[in-house]
């Protein structure tokens, strides 16, 4: 799943600044294709793909060729969706045990983190970590990993075990890649038992993140912040603002920190 946030306040929430990590810290798996038609708002504006922030990136790819200098290596990749440049640094204090940018080769296949940059007109992915592949199966397993995530944050999950599809949240646009450690593919949905008659006057937005917390397992703490940019879906922005705006109505409040949620009572 480097960057601002996807839950930045544009109003400047006390929330901004806790939620500013979460789209930094989130790798997401796409195709070099997906890089390739990333966009900026401007040079110093985060990398958007389909209205979603990108953070840190990881794909894998065929090795081209090898271009070796003093202070790092490049690698042109192909994944047979499109073929990019990474560049990975070299830490002279970090003794190669030759199972890191040592072992690669030409003709081989790597697995490359990092973040998405431009250099000129020239983009790049900018490798904190890169691999051989272990297995081929990680090569198709992470063709399928990119398009299984893409279609989570276009359409929303899939509805789990005995749960009636025509229930479950829709995703709307997407909000942002899943942070690190968390499950893309778990529904984000319970029952839709709870009555939200009371809610019905909010904007879409505003209505369905109140239903969405009302729904999940009562907790003291609340519902975290990217359990519901995951859920719900929306811009970054419109996701801040619409926190922010339910917040200034008294209708949600913030718990143990200023990325947990739950409704007023």
């Amino acid at each position: 799943m480097t960057g601002g946030s996807p839950y930045g306040s544009a109003s400047g929430s006390p929330g901004g600044t806790s939620r500013k990590t979460e789209i930094a810290h989130s790798l997401r798996p796409l195709t070099v294709l997906q890089l390739l038609n990333a966009t900026q708002a401007h040079s110093d504006a985060e990398w958007m793909l389909d209205d979603t922030e990108l953070g840190q990136v990881t794909v894998v790819g065929h090795v081209v060729s090898i271009q070796s200098q003093a202070t790092n290596n490049l690698y042109w990749l192909d994944d047979g969706t499109g073929r990019i440049e990474a560049r990975h640094w070299i830490d002279s204090s970090i003794e190669d045990s030759g199972t890191g940018s040592s072992a690669i080769t030409e003709g081989s296949y790597i697995r490359v983190s990092g973040t998405l940059k431009m250099f000129g007109s020239k983009r790049y992915v900018n490798a904190t970590h890169i691999r051989p592949v272990k297995s081929p199966h990680e090569i198709y397993f992470h063709l399928l990993e990119a398009m299984t995530v893409t279609l989570i944050w276009a359409k929303g999950a899939p509805p789990r075990a005995g749960q009636n599809p025509s229930t479950a949240i829709p995703q709307a646009q997407v909000a942002g890649p899943p942070a690190v450690g968390g499950n893309p593919y778990a529904a984000q949905s319970h029952s839709m038992a709870t009555n939200t008659s009371q809610y019905s006057h909010l904007p879409k937005l505003e209505y369905t993140i109140i239903t969405f917390i009302l729904n999940q397992p009562s907790k003291e703490e609340g519902v975290h912040v990217g359990s519901i940019a995951r859920a719900v879906g929306g811009s970054a922005v419109t996701i801040s603002n619409a926190l922010d705006k339910l917040m200034d109505d008294g209708l949600v409040f913030t718990t143990i920190d200023d990325s947990h949620f739950k409704v007023a009572d």
